[in-house]
């Protein structure tokens, strides 16, 4: 089959790999029908992830077909279209008996893309099927179920849920990419009073309005100031950080209220400064985590009632499998590509819009 290969920092190819098979009788085999990059994928291609092995085939949110399951698989049989999760789940382990499938110790957790052969791929392997796939209902798109493998799950989870949104609450979102437009909306669910989203691009504050954001700012524009305005100097009662560098966590803890919460969803490549000079007095939580996708199965009938965006709020490109690496590079230059969210297998995107 042919797969995107992991080479080292810097270095990918659409190339001929092994066709995956069974390994362990929880396995299913799935035949990706349509599969996405996260920003997560760009931190692995420039080297911010080591535990990563060359030849490792990227990808870790798809949907498909299953073609071949293992012995112990109850849930889901050939010929099922599912959700493949990011998140694998042992259900064994005490992290698993927890719903803290992130942090499984039973061989799930984070490994497709990672540890082991991820989902950008023409058939992907997955283990623990009867907890690390979902059956698909008949009126949600593949286009739409993708973004529910990763970004919605991240946000709701470790944004949304970490963050303890609130009624009334002033919510502010740092960076309105597709984990932070995901937070936008889902935040939404939970009645604030006003979510402020904050982003450098013009293009993703607009993003961010079309998905439930009250109000926007230029990153550029001192949006510390404007989130003091409107909350007569307290500072937001939540702040999400869902960029992943120093800067936009040190702001994050700057914007929010005493007694307030930031939630850390950004994937980090560089050290941050902790400001315990300011924060030590001000009872701030500050909460980090990587996704359990417990929530998963309410976000999937939710999408299926229409109460989360569908994927035109976010799929800004679109591809055919095999333009894995054109879609890598659209991706990686957002700034001037306007990309948000890039989604392949669907029907061919032969022109690319720029930004501006």
């Amino acid at each position: 089959m042919k797969a995107l290969v992991f080479e080292g920092p810097g270095r990918t190819s659409w190339q001929d790999v092994p066709d995956p098979g069974i390994k362990d009788a929880a396995d299913a085999v799935v035949r990706v029908d349509a599969v996405t990059i996260c920003g997560t994928d760009l931190h692995i291609v420039k080297g911010d992830v080591p535990e990563v092995a060359p030849g490792t085939v990227l990808g870790h949110e798809a949907v498909g077909e299953v073609v071949e399951v293992g012995g112990d698989v109850r849930t889901v049989r050939p010929g099922d279209r599912v959700l493949v999760s990011c998140i694998a789940a042992c259900g064994r382990c005490r992290f698993c008996r927890e719903n803290r499938y992130g942090q499984c110790r039973g061989g799930g957790g984070w490994t497709l893309g990672h540890l082991i052969d991820g989902t950008q791929a023409q058939y992907v392997r997955v283990p623990f099927a009867d907890l690390s796939v979902h059956p698909l209902p008949a009126g949600v798109t593949s286009e739409d179920a993708v973004l529910l493998a990763d970004i919605f799950p991240t946000a709701y989870e470790v944004g949304v849920l970490n963050g303890r949104v609130g009624p009334g609450d002033t919510v502010v979102v740092v960076g309105a990419g597709p984990i932070g437009l995901a937070v936008v909306a889902t935040s939404g669910l939970y009645s604030p009073g006003r979510i402020i989203a904050v982003d450098l691009a013009e293009s993703r504050l607009e993003a961010a309005r079309n998905v439930g954001a009250d109000a926007t700012v230029n990153a550029a524009e001192d949006p510390e100031a404007l989130v003091a305005d409107l909350t007569d100097g307290l500072g937001a009662d939540v702040v999400v950080e869902a960029v992943g560098v120093p800067e936009a966590f040190e702001q994050c803890t700057r914007m929010v209220r005493p007694g307030g919460h930031v939630a850390n969803v950004g994937v980090h490549g560089r050290p941050a400064t902790l400001h315990l000079e300011d924060l030590w007095s001000k009872d701030v939580t500050i909460t980090t985590g990587l996704v359990d996708t417990f929530s998963t199965p309410l976000l999937l009938r939710m999408m299926a009632a229409g109460r989360l965006p569908a994927a035109s709020a976010m799929v800004t490109h679109r591809f055919e499998l095999g333009q894995m690496e054109e879609a890598y590079d659209v991706f990686s230059r957002a700034a001037v590509t306007g990309a948000l969210k890039v989604v392949l297998g669907g029907p061919r995107h032969d022109e690319i819009t720029t930004a501006g």
